[in-house]
């Protein structure tokens, strides 16, 4: 089978696998190339996946889209971090996601500030208005 991670604004990976293993809302679930085409909703978790050479790769993902078509496997998520081994992976996704939520601090304070620059411009203008 082949792997695709898609990203918005990359592929995360793009490689042989011989098995898949993630979660959706109604359980665990295990993929290999002989299993029939499938669908599932992916709750945000870990994605773990198995490469030719046998060795384990985990993937923190935050939720998405698996996609089975023959042997292509396709997951589309907002974001996935990856680490070597899962103690590795913890602390990668903790600072991905203080990263993320120091970005979202900021985007909502400059939102913040326009929304006043708005009103404050739109209580001047109606000062000057005669009526």
């Amino acid at each position: 089978m082949n792997l695709k991670i898609l990203l918005p604004s990359e592929i995360k990976v793009d490689q042989p696998v011989t098995k898949i293993i993630a979660e959706a809302e109604n359980g665990s679930f295990c993929l290999k190339p002989k299993h029939v085409d499938f669908l599932s909703a992916l709750l945000p978790g870990i994605l773990t996946f198995v490469d030719e050479q046998n060795c384990e790769n985990y993937l923190g993902i935050g939720g998405g889209i698996l996609t089975k078509t023959g042997s292509e496997v396709r997951v589309s998520t907002i974001y996935a971090v990856q680490g070597d081994d899962l103690g590795t992976l913890r602390q990668r996704v903790a600072e991905q996601f203080e990263e993320f939520h120091e970005r979202e601090r900021q985007v909502r304070s400059a939102i913040a500030k326009l929304e006043a620059d708005i009103l404050r411009h739109f209580v001047k203008q109606g000062a000057n208005v005669d009526v």
